[in-house]
């Protein structure tokens, strides 16, 4: 009984910290490509490395807002599940939000972590540009 309680109390301050997360994640943005598919036929410019970081770091906060939710459901379907005496089931539910967390967050920082390289490459080509001239070779 007294590990029952222990354990419904450190998933209670777990739900609560995880719901600050999940609290702050913003509404939903459109979808790029429903936007890139009104462009078809035009060939369309190189993203700007600023604009590139700029999307990098948002993939980040996506991929960890989402992974907040399910950290917040997984928390809270484990302490009803505590509430109404299945730890099994409480335990699972923590486990499936933990895993979705790890999921999301990892997906988004793989995907910011890409955007945000490109993007410092490109400044670095912006700066290489100005520096050296862009047909400036020393033989």
């Amino acid at each position: 009984m007294k590990s029952t309680l222990s354990l419904l109390s450190v998933t209670a301050a777990f739900l609560a910290f995880t719901s600050s997360f999940a609290a702050r994640q913003s509404s939903p943005s459109p979808e790029p490509a429903a936007q890139g598919s009104a462009h078809k036929g035009k060939e369309q410019k190189p993203t700007a490395p600023g604009k590139e970081i700029g999307r990098g770091g948002e993939d980040v906060g996506k991929g960890v807002g989402k992974g907040s939710v399910d950290l917040g459901k997984g928390a809270a379907g484990s302490v009803g599940n505590l509430a109404t005496g299945h730890p099994i089931s409480a335990g699972a539910s923590l486990g499936k939000g933990t895993a979705g967390f790890g999921k999301h967050a990892g997906v988004g920082t793989g995907k910011g972590a890409v955007k945000i390289g490109k993007g410092v490459g490109g400044e670095f080509k912006k700066v290489g540009r100005k520096i050296g001239g862009k047909n400036n070779k020393q033989d």
